[in-house]
């Protein structure tokens, strides 16, 4: 990155950290980088463009850390537990990342983002642990019958019910994550009939 794309990128870092998405405007990130407001639209075509930069960057970290962390020759079931477990501490601990909950908010982020950069950089939840699910496929410790991708699509599952809680019932979270969590690797790691 270039000096000021970089001013700009930190700078909007620390605002979506301390205000958060909505509350951050262009004007507060340009005030804070010292520059004008058209610099600002030199490297970043909107604010949602340089949000969705620092989230996919905070998002990449957070799941390096969860891969480094993890036991890849562990039994799938608990290794899937603990990489879901820290993904959701890691997101709830992260101001950045924890927009992803706010589902008015981030739809409309995302939604422009893809409009402007497409699919290829946008996949949010394990798609670094596509390979590990192939070798728990390969090793026999998972179904080799169901496509690697369509497990990792059950997975998206269990985090997007989150956004249900209210349809669903708070009084059943986090047990219904467990659960479902629970239930799907069950089925994931018996043999085929």
């Amino acid at each position: 990155m270039t000096d000021k794309k970089t001013e700009i990128y930190n700078c909007g870092k620390v605002l979506f950290s301390e205000k958060g998405f909505k509350d951050t405007n262009v004007t507060d990130i340009t005030e804070m980088a010292g520059i004008a407001a058209g610099t600002f639209y030199l490297y970043f075509p909107s604010k949602e463009h340089l949000f969705m930069e620092i989230y996919l960057d905070e998002n990449d970290k957070l799941k390096r850390a969860i891969m480094e962390d993890l036991d890849a020759e562990g039994e799938p079931k608990v290794v899937i537990q603990q990489m879901m477990q820290q993904n959701m501490q890691g997101m709830a601990a992260n101001p950045i990342l924890r927009e992803w909950y706010n589902k008015e908010v981030f739809t409309k982020i995302e939604e422009k983002y893809r409009e402007k950069n497409g699919l290829e950089r946008v996949d949010f939840m394990y798609a670094s642990f596509l390979e590990l699910i192939r070798n728990w496929q390969a090793q026999g410790k998972m179904r080799a019958d169901i496509d690697a991708e369509m497990i990792m699509a059950l997975f998206m599952v269990i985090i997007v019910i989150d956004f249900h809680k209210d349809e669903i019932g708070f009084q059943y979270f986090p047990q219904v994550q467990v659960q479902l969590a629970d239930f799907i690797m069950e089925g994931l790691t018996k043999p085929s009939v």
